[in-house]
């Protein structure tokens, strides 16, 4: 069975054995610097100025979001619209926390929101934010998208959850909007086991995820800015101002052990991110020749792709069956991330059913994934494009 991933980690023996002496020789094992460094460390490799490290991808979500509500950039009932082929937690927050999500319907080709899709969107409802999903590695015009939403004032954010390192017209996904979301779960491209990031070049933004991320108190922030905020609700007592709660939070912090991961599994980053592009390109090209049997993914407006899992999307449901039936046992597939999301009951009981996404219907209902992981053999490969292209 070729499974969507291999390890826990890239150069896991290596890395298992760097972890066990970390462990031994660790004073402190929840949230310090470990995780401060990794902060730093990522915020450099992705070219942002500020990382906020949290226990997952789907916490950096609801972070980011209940700190815009926190600094009153967006406001309950605001409209925002999302990408409709997408994951789960990428929607959630918006519900539980009183807004009103729209999906935008995704191109065939790129799997992704484009900037036609969300002007023809934008004809129909008044959004507040976009909050797009970078799709397995892949974009579709994503720098129009940016420029729409400058000219509309609409706040940009990026689910880069399994986008990590790809690079579109010059800038890494992820650098495109006022703050990007990232996942180190296990499966991702990097593995810290469990966490996430959010990155953003907004101070006053990354301030707030500081404190939602530790409920709502000022621990994690700078010596500057704890006198800051307590200077200004008066709370100037060393006794009472670490007990003291200023905003709406959580506890999403991630441990020194994920701060480590991070730390060790960053330097590989790079090679981790070639090895899937390069798997990519071995595979995708001549199962994507095959036009009438799947629809064509357009992936050459991408200077580079890191990519998460390999997409295929069938021209029939008979033809998706036939395939799941060739995989079974040989090879280890999925849904299309979480498919229409306005297919899933979370969304038909919560959330406006009455916008159809036909494209992201399609994918749901004739498409599935493969995993592309750096540890793939020459040998996998060829098995992978056998099965596909028989």
């Amino acid at each position: 069975m070729i499974k969507l991933i291999k390890s826990t980690f890239y150069k896991e023996a290596k890395t298992k054995q760097l972890l066990i002496n970390f462990i031994r020789s660790a004073k402190q094992l929840s949230f310090g610097s470990e995780c401060q460094s990794f902060e730093v460390n990522f915020a450099k490799w992705q070219g942002r100025k500020h990382s906020i490290f949290l226990n997952s991808g789907s916490s950096a979500n609801l972070a980011v979001i209940q700190a815009l509500l926190n600094l009153g950039r967006i406001h309950k009932g605001d409209l925002v619209g999302f990408s409709a082929l997408t994951w789960s937690t990428n929607v959630m927050p918006l519900l539980e926390l009183g807004l009103e999500a729209t999906p935008i319907d995704v191109e065939l080709d790129t799997l992704n929101v484009s900037s036609g899709k969300l002007l023809a969107a934008l004809k129909k409802k008044r959004i507040k934010v976009l909050f797009l999903t970078n799709l397995l590695g892949f974009c579709d015009d994503i720098e129009i998208i940016r420029q729409i939403c400058h000219k509309q004032n609409i706040l940009l954010l990026e689910d880069n959850c399994e986008s990590l390192g790809t690079v579109y017209q010059g800038i890494k996904l992820g650098n495109f909007g006022l703050a990007s979301t990232f996942s180190f779960y296990v499966g991702h491209h990097m593995s810290t086991i469990e966490g996430g990031a959010v990155c953003t070049d907004d101070e006053e933004l990354a301030t707030m995820l500081r404190l939602v991320r530790a409920h709502g108190w000022d621990r994690n922030l700078s010596l500057a800015k704890q006198n800051t905020i307590r200077n200004k609700f008066k709370v100037n007592s060393t006794f009472y101002s670490r007990y003291t709660f200023y905003e709406l939070g959580y506890n999403l912090r991630a441990t020194e052990i994920n701060g480590f991961l991070g730390n060790v599994q960053l330097r590989y980053a790079d090679e981790i991110n070639q090895k899937r592009r390069d798997n990519f390109l071995a595979i995708a090209p001549s199962i994507y020749a095959q036009t009438k049997r799947y629809y064509p993914v357009k992936y050459d407006h991408i200077e580079f792709l890191s990519n998460f899992a390999i997409p295929v999307i069938c021209r029939s449901r008979a033809i998706r069956d036939e395939l799941v039936e060739k995989c079974e046992d040989k090879i280890e597939i999925r849904p299309v991330v979480g498919g229409d999301i306005t297919a899933q009951p979370f969304f038909e009981t919560h959330a406006d059913k009455t916008v159809m996404c036909p494209n992201a219907r399609l994918i749901h209902e004739q498409g599935l994934y493969f995993g592309n992981n750096p540890e793939l053999t020459k040998k996998e490969i060829q098995t992978i494009i056998s099965i596909f292209t028989e």
